[in-house]
């Protein structure tokens, strides 16, 4: 098996992704987003569907794969150019950035950027934790229901925005077991710890958890619900901290850091109902 680090600097794709307004739909249900919002214009973290598009040719290679068996998402980046309206048919292109190993563990840094014939839409730079063997040792827990722990989605239409200073409402966020297969089915990520019980179990988790990038979604959306037009979200730099069971009561809050014309700084977080906080963000949302 070939070392990670001799991977840096080759590329994957390009890969094609065509925004249907089936695939808008799928994911704005996955993600509890606004369904009365996105029609004509796909949500900005429609991204992570974008990801998935090429990035199980990275995951998938020959010299990769012997050491997916612990996959974490540990940070994510995205920045957005414009709106992506539906019908629009991207070409995404791909790249190993970097490698840094610490002990068993190797932090595998992969850029992405996705745009069609209409313009550039989207810079991406995620962190991968990857281990030959189990990267954690937790204890074995049950595995709620199928249908238990969903939540609905907040209600539609833009909110004001809050001062600076001041705290964006929270809003109560969750998933079943059912929610994620359904997010795996909109975007393509199918990392088996997030459905098969056994094999987040053999990565060293207590059972299956929630995608990073859900929860991610889940944050982007508490603060987008305070930014008007097709193009709310400018950039977002998420930190993954601690992992999320299925049929556990999380909620997604903030407060804005700064204003100015035409923009706002937001620091987000996701916190679980026990106040521990398992995602934290800050994003530039329009204002």
């Amino acid at each position: 098996m070939a070392r990670l680090d001799t991977l840096v600097g080759r590329r994957f794709g390009p890969a094609t992704f065509r925004v249907t307004p089936e695939r808008v739909a799928a994911f704005v249900e996955a993600t509890r987003s606004d369904s009365e919002r996105w029609s004509e214009h796909a949500p900005p973290m429609l991204a992570n569907a974008v990801l998935f598009a090429v990035a199980p040719r990275f995951l998938e290679d020959p010299e990769v794969v012997g050491y997916t068996r612990s996959l974490i998402h540990s940070e994510q980046s995205f920045t957005w150019s414009r709106a992506l309206s539906t019908g629009e048919e991207l070409t995404i292109e791909a790249v190993v950035e970097s490698v840094r190993s610490r002990g068993p563990l190797h932090l595998v840094g992969f850029g992405l950027t996705a745009g069609s014939s209409t313009g550039p839409w989207l810079v991406s730079s995620s962190v991968f934790v990857m281990a030959e063997g189990a990267a954690a040792s937790a204890g074995e827990e049950r595995e709620p229901g199928v249908g238990e722990g969903s939540t609905p989605a907040p209600s539609p239409g833009v909110l004001p925005l809050p001062d600076p200073g001041e705290g964006l409402p929270w809003v109560d966020r969750g998933a079943s077991r059912a929610d994620l297969v359904r997010y795996a089915a909109a975007t393509g990520d199918w990392n088996p710890i997030h459905w098969d019980h056994e094999s987040a179990r053999d990565a060293g988790l207590p059972g299956t958890i929630v995608h990073g990038l859900l929860m991610a979604s889940w944050l982007a959306d508490a603060a987008t619900r305070h930014s008007p037009g097709p193009h709310p979200l400018h950039e977002i730099a998420l930190r993954f901290r601690s992992p999320l069971r299925p049929a556990t009561p999380a909620r997604a809050g903030g407060t804005v850091t700064s204003r100015g014309p035409g923009s706002a700084v937001l620091d987000l977080v996701l916190e679980s109902g026990a106040g521990d906080r398992l995602v934290t963000a800050r994003a530039r949302v329009t204002a």
